[in-house]
C-alpha cells in the first residue's frame, strides 16, 4: 500500500508513442506513472523523470470503460490520479473517477495532494484561460492535466537508471463485457483536418511566407501548405498573426493562446520565433527553420537553419513532391 497523500499518472500509449502532456502529468506525479496500451514497455522506457513506473500492454485498440475496470484497484490507494489532458487521457478519466468514486477535476494546470494528505488542490482556467480558479477537493480525485500547464523533462532519452519499472499484471475484460463501443475499424486520420496535437511532424506558415502578397493569394499559399505538409506525412500549423488575418482556421493557429504541439519533426516556413508561438512548441526532436533572417529566434533555435525565401521553398517543395498546386498556388508563388 502506497502511503498516504499519493499521486500518481494514468498515461495511454498507442504503438509505443506516448500523448502530448504525458511528461507533463509524470512530472506533475512526482515521476509514479502507469502505462497502458499498446506498446508500453517502449513508451514507459522513453518518459524521463520516472522514479518508478509499471506498464501493462492492454493490445490495439483503446476500451476507456474496460481500462477504468481493470485500472480501479491499482489506483485505489492514491489521492491524486493525474491523465494528461489528450483524446485518450479526456475518454478515459471520467470513466476513471466514476469506477473509484471519486470527482473528476478537467483540465487543471496544476494539481497537488493538500497539506494534509487526504484531498486534492488544483488550479483551473476559465474564460479563455484569463482566469486561474482554485479547486479544493476534501478527498482523492481523477485530474486531467492541461497540456503546457508546467515544464517537464523531455522523454526524447530514457528513464533513469535508478528508476523501478515493472510490469503490471492488468486483467481488462473481454470485449463486449463492458459498455465500450464494439470496434469495428480504426481509420488512419486525415492529415489535412487531425489535431495538430497528435501530430508526429508539422509544418507551420507565418507571416514571411506571404510577404508582399494579397489576403486572397496568402490565403492560397496556406492552402498549398496543408498539402505539401500532408505529402510529408505532417499536419499544418500556422503562427497566430496567419489565424488572425484568416489565411487558415484557428484550429491550426500554434501558441500560448492555441494548440501546443510536441512533434518529432518541426518546420517553420517564414516563422519568426515571437515568444507567444514557441510557447506552444513543447520540445521537438528536430526543428527547420526557413527564413530570410539568419538571426530570428526561430532560426536560432533551430537544428537546421536555411536563410531562403519560405514561399519559393514551399513552391520547390510542392513539385518535387508532386504536390498539384495548380489550383491552390497563387500568382507570384513559383518554385526556384
Amino acid at each position: 500500500m502506497n502511503d498516504a497523500g499519493s499521486a500518481i499518472a494514468v498515461v495511454v500509449a498507442r504503438d509505443g508513442r506516448l500523448p502530448v502532456g504525458a511528461a507533463e502529468a509524470v512530472a506533475e506525479a512526482g515521476g509514479r506513472v502507469v502505462v497502458v496500451g499498446s506498446g508500453t514497455a517502449e513508451a514507459l522506457g522513453s518518459l524521463a523523470g520516472v522514479c518508478h513506473g509499471r506498464w501493462a500492454d492492454t493490445g490495439p485498440g483503446f476500451r476507456p470503460a474496460a481500462l477504468a475496470a481493470a485500472l480501479r484497484d491499482v489506483v485505489a490507494d492514491e489521492t491524486l490520479v493525474l491523465l494528461p489532458a489528450s483524446p485518450d487521457g479526456r475518454d478515459l478519466a471520467p470513466r476513471l473517477a466514476a469506477a473509484t468514486g471519486r470527482p473528476l477535476v478537467a483540465r487543471a494546470l496544476t494539481a497537488a495532494v493538500s497539506a494534509d494528505g487526504a484531498g486534492v488542490r488544483a488550479v483551473v482556467t476559465r474564460i479563455d484561460d484569463r482566469v486561474l480558479v482554485p479547486v479544493d477537493v476534501a478527498g482523492p480525485a481523477v485530474v486531467t492535466l492541461a497540456v503546457g500547464g508546467r515544464p517537464a523533462p523531455h522523454a526524447d532519452g530514457a528513464a533513469s537508471p535508478e528508476a523501478g519499472i515493472i510490469e503490471l499484471s492488468l486483467a481488462v475484460g473481454p470485449e463486449g463485457s463492458t459498455c465500450d463501443p464494439e470496434l469495428l475499424e480504426l481509420l488512419e486520420p486525415d492529415l489535412h483536418t487531425m489535431d495538430l496535437a497528435d501530430a508526429t511532424r508539422v509544418v507551420a506558415g507565418g507571416a514571411g511566407l506571404v510577404a508582399g502578397l494579397d489576403d486572397y493569394r496568402a490565403t492560397g499559399v496556406f492552402t498549398l501548405l496543408g498539402a505539401v505538409a500532408a505529402a510529408l506525412g505532417g499536419s499544418a500549423g500556422a503562427t497566430r498573426v496567419a489565424t488572425d488575418a484568416g489565411w487558415t482556421g484557428y484550429e491550426r493557429q500554434i501558441g500560448t493562446t492555441g494548440v501546443t504541439v510536441d512533434p518529432d519533426l518541426y518546420v517553420a516556413l517564414g516563422v519568426s520565433g515571437a515568444a507567444q508561438h514557441t510557447g506552444g512548441l513543447g520540445t521537438p526532436r528536430h526543428v527547420v527553420s526557413v527564413n530570410t533572417d539568419p538571426s530570428c529566434p526561430m532560426t536560432a533555435m533551430a537544428d537546421l537553419g536555411l536563410v531562403t525565401d519560405a514561399g519559393g521553398l514551399l513552391a520547390e517543395l510542392a513539385r518535387r513532391l508532386g504536390v498539384d498546386d495548380g489550383a491552390d498556388q497563387p500568382a507570384g508563388v513559383t518554385g526556384a
